[in-house]
């Protein structure tokens, strides 16, 4: 009985999965419900029982896209930590989708533009609330004396997000550009730019390895 309820559920998963990898590959005016259909081998007219439209599924693939990582990094924001170990943890955070979402990921970043009005708000809402939270982090380091303080801590904030964004669009071309490899060399560079100099030898390194 258990496996007979659980294959609605398998089934939406698999067509959201078509659907996220579809759009990555075509792109939302590219792609069609017919091509979300063929990937999965069934009709057209199937796909209608899980979304009644390509805008829906766009939105709904670009939700679990973003799915998780505002939450995470409010988490992150919260623990008793430096503002380096903070930092440290959202780039790991931030990249981790890649291992098992890289397409709703890259749907997300690339195609959220052709969202309905509301649903882009939805998001961007999402998005500038996490722009902020990176902003306050950098901006308690500068305070600290773990940053330089002449940071321009808005403008950081988004290099940083521009940096990790862009791992999606070459992530899996590069043979041995794990996650964890990428995300240990990001931080590095990252935190080496804006440091104070003050940080003890060897800190960020054993940060790094916990």
């Amino acid at each position: 009985m258990a496996g007979k309820a659980n294959r609605p559920r398998r089934r939406s998963a698999a067509i959201m999965d078509a659907a996220a990898e579809v759009f990555a590959d075509r792109g939302f005016y590219g792609a069609s419900t017919q091509n979300i259909a063929d990937v999965l081998g069934i009709r057209q007219a199937s796909l209608y029982y899980y979304f009644p439209s390509k805008e829906v599924a766009l939105e709904e693939v670009c939700l679990r896209g973003v799915e998780g990582v505002l939450e995470t990094a409010v988490s992150v924001a919260a623990a008793s930590r430096t503002a380096r170990d903070k930092i440290q943890r959202i780039i790991k955070a931030h990249l981790t989708p890649l291992l098992d979402r890289r397409a709703y990921v890259r749907t997300f970043l690339n195609e959220r533009q052709h969202l309905p009005t509301d649903s882009r708000r939805r998001i961007g809402r999402l998005s500038r609330a996490y722009e902020r939270l990176i902003e306050d982090i950098l901006k308690s380091g500068a305070r600290d004396g773990e940053f330089r303080r002449d940071l321009d801590c808005r403008l950081v904030a988004l290099a940083l997000l521009g940096m990790m964004n862009s791992v999606a669009a070459w992530y899996g071309k590069e043979p041995k550009a794990a996650v964890d490899r990428i995300a240990l060399e990001y931080v590095r560079l990252f935190l080496g730019g804006i440091g104070s100099g003050k940080a003890r030898p060897g800190a960020t390194r054993r940060s790094e390895g916990r």
